[in-house]
């Protein structure tokens, strides 16, 4: 099965409410007067990080990715549990741990350990307190809205493909926690760049049941002559955003499209209608 066979499957079992019928990154519950917003992210060796990786630079992404999902949220983080593959490199993932922990003033909870045979897999969950109400979601956006993104997209890339000024924005991406708490009261919908901006803007439209027209050529990117690489590659964890036309952004931004009426659940890049999401982005 692939992910979205998986995903259709899990879907068929009892779900809470608060799961949101699996169609966004975090899970939203309400207890007492207090909104919680719980994630849970896994990285594998080959996947997500090389063999000769730096654990001390995975350490930190698992938990960078973990807290990008509550940034979309605008949640403010609690704390983490940790699910640890014991094996080799385990103080430099210490190290990273403890860096990352420190940076985002987000305590560890507890979790688990256990002895790895093989390549290696870390999964952490995010616990964060929302700070707005109705908490942000994938869906939501509306006809006549503006879409946004932050930042540069295709940094991770060429990071990963060695660059050295990119360097740092594939090993260690820096969560928009702040930027997401200042979004949260504006958005009608919102979330993390991680799989492209092609594949989970199309996902955002499935979501909310809206076209997304997306001009490519106004996508703010690293390197201009890889363009179709920048929209499509990924691990970016900047804010994809919808707000209504009448409303500014508090945030940096860009503004790279409308949601327009024609038609549900679509992307249209640049005048043309896409409506599969295969080879838009990365996929499990």
């Amino acid at each position: 099965m692939n992910e979205a066979e998986f995903i259709a499957a899990l879907r068929r079992l009892p779900l809470h409410p608060g799961a949101r019928n699996l169609e966004d990154d975090c899970a939203v519950l309400e207890l007492g007067s207090e909104t919680l917003v719980l994630t849970h992210d896994v990285m594998a060796e080959g996947t997500h990080f090389r063999e000769d990786a730096d654990m001390a630079d995975v350490a930190w992404k698992l938990v960078a990715v973990n807290l990008s999902d509550l940034a979309a949220k605008g949640s403010e983080p609690i704390g983490v549990l940790l699910g640890h593959s014991l094996s080799v490199g385990d103080e430099r993932f210490l190290v990273g741990l403890r860096e990352a922990l420190e940076t985002f003033a987000v305590p560890l909870l507890g979790g688990d350990t256990v002895n790895a045979e093989g390549s290696r897999s870390f999964g952490l969950t995010a616990i964060g307190r929302a700070t707005h109400t109705p908490v942000p979601s994938r869906s939501g956006a509306q006809i006549g809205d503006a879409v946004y993104v932050t930042g540069k997209l295709g940094r991770a890339m060429l990071g990963f493909e060695g660059d050295l000024q990119h360097l740092e924005a594939f090993n260690r991406p820096c969560p928009l926690l702040a930027e997401g708490k200042a979004l949260a009261g504006k958005v009608t919908a919102m979330m993390d760049v991680s799989d492209g901006l092609l594949l989970d803007a199309f996902r955002m439209a499935q979501a909310s049941q809206a076209t997304f027209a997306i001009d490519s050529m106004a996508v703010p990117i690293a390197d201009h002559n890889r363009r179709e690489d920048c929209l499509r590659w990924g691990d970016d964890y900047e804010l994809l955003f919808t707000l209504p036309d009448s409303v500014d952004s508090p945030v940096d931004c860009t503004r790279i499209g409308t949601i327009e009426p024609q038609g549900f659940g679509s992307l249209v890049l640049d005048g043309e209608a896409i409506v599969n999401g295969e080879g838009l982005g990365y996929q499990h």
